[in-house]
């Protein structure tokens, strides 16, 4: 039976053999750190090299229309898009624009089930940007309410 020298031994040989490979996960944020800061739907997708959006009945957004905390709003996000390169998820009026970035793998369906915050009633787009740059998206407006009065 390994014992916990050998057993750190080991993970620090594995861990730098990953590095060195290139295999070694990254971080789980954008390639550019202008896309999370951009205050503007045009800013997030020049920074990320999507070209305008187009609206697509090939990508579902999910969610309530009406959402009484705003802290924590579900969404379901799917794409039936060829080459995907990167799903996003946009609200319009929360103070950084960009609340979610996905990269699926070709290997895997692009369906994706995650929470939101909103700081107020919003509209909230799911984009696609495919390998050729085009971006495509759907579109879905939330009602934030405080105690069952509108925001």
């Amino acid at each position: 039976m390994p014992d916990r020298r050998s057993m750190l031994k080991h993970s620090a040989t594995v861990a730098g053999l990953l590095a060195l490979t290139g295999l070694w996960p990254r971080l789980s944020r954008a390639d550019s750190s202008a896309a999370f800061e951009a205050k503007q739907i045009d800013a997030v997708l020049a920074a990320l090299g999507g070209q305008a959006p187009v609206e697509s009945r090939q990508i579902l957004l999910s969610g309530p229309d009406f959402a009484e905390n705003g802290a924590s709003v579900p969404l379901g996000l799917s794409s039936a898009l060829a080459d995907i390169r990167l799903l996003l998820i946009l609200v319009e009026r929360n103070p950084t624009v960009l609340a979610a970035l996905f990269r699926p793998s070709p290997a895997v369906e692009a369906n994706f089930s995650l929470r939101v915050k909103l700081v107020e009633s919003s509209a909230v787009y799911a984009v696609a940007i495919t390998t050729d740059g085009q971006a495509c998206f759907a579109r879905k407006t939330i009602q934030v309410t405080q105690g069952a009065c509108g925001a």
